[in-house]
C-alpha cells in the first residue's frame, strides 16, 4: 500500500515531513511529559495559528508575502510566543502553570482578531488546521529538515542538562546549570517542532502527537533510554499508518494519524495492566541515563 507514496513527489514530500516530524515529536514529549508541562503544546499551537492567520491577513495587500510561506510567520509567533510564557512563568514564579493559560487565551483571542481581518477561514487555513497531505511542498521538506537538524544538534549538546532540569528543577539550579537559558532554548524548540509538524497533522491536533506516542511509552519503558525509543517508535509508526490510511481511505491525515497514536496508547495501557506493572519512571533511571 505504501508503494503509492513512491510514486507521487507530494506524497514523497508528506513521506518524509512525516517521518522527520513523527521523531521531533516525541522526543520532545518526552521532556514535555516528565516535566508536566503537556498543556504547553496546546498554547503554542494557538499562536502558531495566529501567526499564520497574520500572514494571510498581511498577504492581502502585500505582494511580496503572497509568495512565502505562512509557516515562518507561524515559526516566528510560536517561537514569540514561548518567550512569552516563559517570562510570565518567572512573573508567577509560585504559580507558573499561569503562563499557559493566559499565554493560550491571548493567542486564540488574537488569532480570532486576524482571522476575521483576513475576511474568515479560507481553504489554506483550513489546511493548516486539520493538515493536508497535498498542501505540504519541497519547501516545507526543506524547513522541516532544517528544523531536524538543529532539534538534535541542541539535543545532543544539552541532554543531560535538560535530563537534570526535567527531574529536579531546584537541585539543578542549586548545581549552578543555567536553568533560565536552558528552559529557554527548550521552549523555543518546542514551538518549532509545533510550528514544522501542522502541515501534517494540523494545528488543532499537533499537541495529540506530541503527548500521545510519550504517553504510551511510559506504559512500557523501564528506563528513561526507553522511553525514547519507544516514544519515537509509536511515533512514527502512527505517522505511516495514518498517512497511509488517509490516503486510501480519503480521509483527514490529521485525524488519522492521532487515532492511531490513541489506539497504541489503549493498547499498551492494556500490556501494562495485563502484566500488573505499575505506572511509574523510577528516580534511579535519572542516573542510568544521564
Amino acid at each position: 500500500m505504501i508503494d503509492v507514496f513512491l510514486q507521487y513527489d507530494f506524497l514523497q514530500n508528506a513521506l518524509l515531513v512525516g517521518l522527520m516530524v513523527g521523531f521531533l515529536g516525541p522526543v520532545l514529549g518526552v521532556f514535555i511529559l516528565v516535566r508536566r508541562l503537556a498543556l504547553i503544546t496546546d498554547a503554542l499551537s494557538h499562536i502558531t495559528l495566529t501567526g499564520i492567520a497574520f500572514h494571510l491577513y498581511l498577504s492581502q495587500s502585500a505582494g511580496l508575502l503572497q509568495t512565502m510561506n505562512p509557516l515562518y510567520m507561524g515559526m516566528v509567533f510560536s517561537a514569540g510566543g514561548a518567550v512569552f510564557m516563559e517570562r510570565l512563568r518567572n512573573v508567577y514564579s509560585s504559580y507558573k502553570e499561569l503562563a499557559i493559560p493566559i499565554a493560550m487565551s491571548g493567542g486564540i483571542g488574537l488569532g480570532v482578531v486576524f482571522i476575521s481581518l483576513a475576511d474568515g477561514f479560507n481553504n489554506d487555513l483550513f489546511n493548516y488546521l486539520f493538515g493536508s497531505v497535498i498542501a505540504v511542498t519541497e519547501n516545507d521538506l526543506i524547513t522541516i529538515a532544517a528544523v531536524t537538524v538543529i532539534v538534535v544538534f541542541v539535543l545532543i549538546l544539552l541532554y543531560k542538562e535538560l535530563l537534570f532540569l526535567s527531574f529536579d528543577e531546584e537541585q539543578a539550579k542549586v548545581s549552578g546549570l543555567s536553568a533560565r537559558w536552558i528552559n529557554f532554548v527548550f521552549i523555543i524548540m518546542t514551538a518549532l517542532v509545533i510550528a514544522a509538524s501542522m502541515r501534517i497533522v494540523g494545528i488543532l491536533l499537533v499537541s495529540s502527537l506530541m503527548t500521545l506516542p510519550s504517553a504510551a511509552a511510559v506504559q512500557l519503558a523501564k528506563s528513561f533510554r526507553q522511553m525514547f525509543i519507544y516514544s519515537v517508535l509509536f511515533g512514527e509508526i502512527s505517522i505511516l499508518v495514518g498517512l497511509v490510511s488517509a490516503y486510501h481511505l480519503n480521509l483527514a491525515p490529521g485525524g488519522m494519524i492521532v487515532m492511531t497514536s490513541l489506539l497504541i496508547l489503549l493498547l499498551t495501557i492494556a500490556v501494562r495492566k495485563a502484566a500488573g506493572r505499575p505506572l511509574r519512571i523510577y528516580r534511579r533511571n535519572l542516573e542510568h541515563s544521564a
